[in-house]
């Protein structure tokens, strides 16, 4: 129990100090620039202004990422309720076209119910279709699909961008990681280990199809009478985080 204890301290100390690590940078950059404004210069006064607005926006939105994932492990991360997979695929694609001008598409639609939390698995969607759009230019097809059968109901979202390296398809998934193929460095870092988690609090999973040069497919696949797992905790670094849920133990 005492080593168990030791594993999930020192779990919770390296989440806070990737966390403490990727803060540090806005930080240093806000204060940089403030220490060499020309206040008595319009011109650098105004370009600063924009520089520390934009910066703390980043840091707005990581520390929100924060959140989502300190909330994983709770009980009430998750809540469950009757949904029609096909219109909550319907909702998530007219919500992506605000995310960018690119040729948004329908591959499948699901029919049936579906026991899911509606707003989180619009949340995980609407995640890789961002994703998708940072990984693509204006014109490329970015395409929504559901399915169901007895057991599972699953949705993807496909691009025809740049796609994942095969050498990152596992490492994508772990805090604060980006893949090789990214363009510049849009986002937290944290974007697919959110996903992961709300995959995993559905007792789930999510992974990628990767297609170096043609494009990648997220696949998100959940029991379609979702239940949450008592027995699983979340953790994004784990090998396995995007493939299934690891059990108390493997986490403790």
């Amino acid at each position: 129990m005492l080593d168990r204890l030791e594993d999930s301290f020192l779990l919770q100390r390296r989440f806070l100090d990737d966390a403490g690590h990727e803060l540090r940078t806005p930080i240093t950059i806000v204060r940089g620039h403030l220490d060499v404004v020309e206040a008595s210069d319009p011109d650098d006064v105004k370009i600063t202004r924009e520089l520390v607005l934009d910066e703390l926006e980043r840091m707005g939105r990581l520390v929100d990422d924060l959140v989502v994932l300190a909330r994983a492990g709770q009980p009430d991360f998750v809540r469950l309720a009757p949904a029609d997979a096909g219109v909550l695929t319907d909702d998530v694609l007219d919500k992506s076209r605000a995310l960018g001008e690119r040729d948004w598409a329908l591959d499948l639609r699901a029919e049936g119910d579906v026991v899911v939390d509606a707003q989180r698995i619009t949340q995980a969607l609407l995640q890789l279709a961002k994703n998708a759009v940072q990984h693509t230019r204006p014109g490329d097809e970015i395409a929504i699909g559901s399915s169901v059968d007895d057991q599972e109901a699953s949705w993807w979202v496909r691009d025809t961008g740049l796609g994942v390296a095969h050498g990152d398809a596992e490492r994508i998934f772990a805090r604060f990681q980006r893949g090789r193929q990214s363009r510049g460095n849009e986002g937290s870092g944290l974007g697919l280990s959110i996903v992961t988690a709300i995959a995993t609090g559905h007792g789930g999973r999510v992974h990628v199809d990767p297609n170096p040069g043609h494009g990648a497919t997220f696949t998100l696949v959940l029991p379609r009478r979702a239940h949450v797992p008592t027995h699983g905790l979340y953790d994004p670094n784990h090998p396995t985080a995007g493939s299934h849920p690891i059990t108390r133990q493997e986490q403790l």
